[in-house]
């Protein structure tokens, strides 16, 4: 599956004040109630009680707001891959939402498989699984926890959110593909396009 997002905002969706170099934003990938696209939506972590998304919240990030390079291109080609949405939320540098654990936990275990990461162990607080970004050779530290049967029933309605669930034709039968397209429109005035977004498959 496949999803189309906006890069992130320069204002807060919530008061519309412009991003200063190193605020607090949270940004969140919500899936619209009405339209069913998934959008998203940065807010100043002070703002934050004032945020009510008309629909169901997939996940969520804190981090600190960094602007775009002089000449940057804002239409630059950035996929945000199940790849990249790890390494966004798995950042040191972000702090990791109770409610996305079991979600970094599905990736690392999906990116290990396609040997994008690789296993280093447990931290030495026990409590933690090290893996290194093929890539880049940075390691990533994963909450540990049991990858049973329950874990994988309980992440399917977080990923149903993030990714749709299965299109019906007119005839009402369910559809046979295995992938879809979403486009998510960004939350704000910005105009500038980011390529697809593969996220993770059941």
């Amino acid at each position: 599956m496949e999803l189309n997002l906006q890069p992130m905002a320069t204002t807060c969706f919530v008061t519309g004040k412009t991003f200063d170099e190193g605020e607090r934003v949270i940004s969140f990938l919500v899936r619209n109630a009405s339209s069913d696209e998934v959008m998203r939506y940065d807010v100043l972590e002070s703002s934050r009680e004032g945020f009510s998304p008309s629909g169901i919240i997939a996940c969520s990030w804190a981090h600190p707001y960094k602007p775009r390079k002089v000449g940057e291109n804002p239409e630059r080609e950035l996929k945000l891959t199940a790849e990249n949405l790890f390494v966004t939320l798995a950042d040191p540098a972000v702090e990791l939402a109770p409610e996305n654990e079991r979600l970094v936990q599905f990736l690392a275990l999906m990116l290990e498989r396609k040997k994008l990461l690789r296993p280093k162990g447990r931290a030495a607080d026990g409590a933690r699984n090290l893996y290194e970004h093929a890539k880049t050779k940075l390691i990533y530290a994963v909450p540990a926890g049991e990858l049973n049967p329950e874990f994988f029933i309980s992440i399917q309605e977080q990923l149903s959110v993030l990714v749709g669930g299965p299109k019906k034709p007119a005839d009402g039968k369910p559809a046979e593909t295995t992938s879809a397209e979403t486009t998510a429109p960004a939350a704000t005035g910005d105009a500038s396009a980011e390529p697809a977004a593969e996220a993770p498959t059941q």
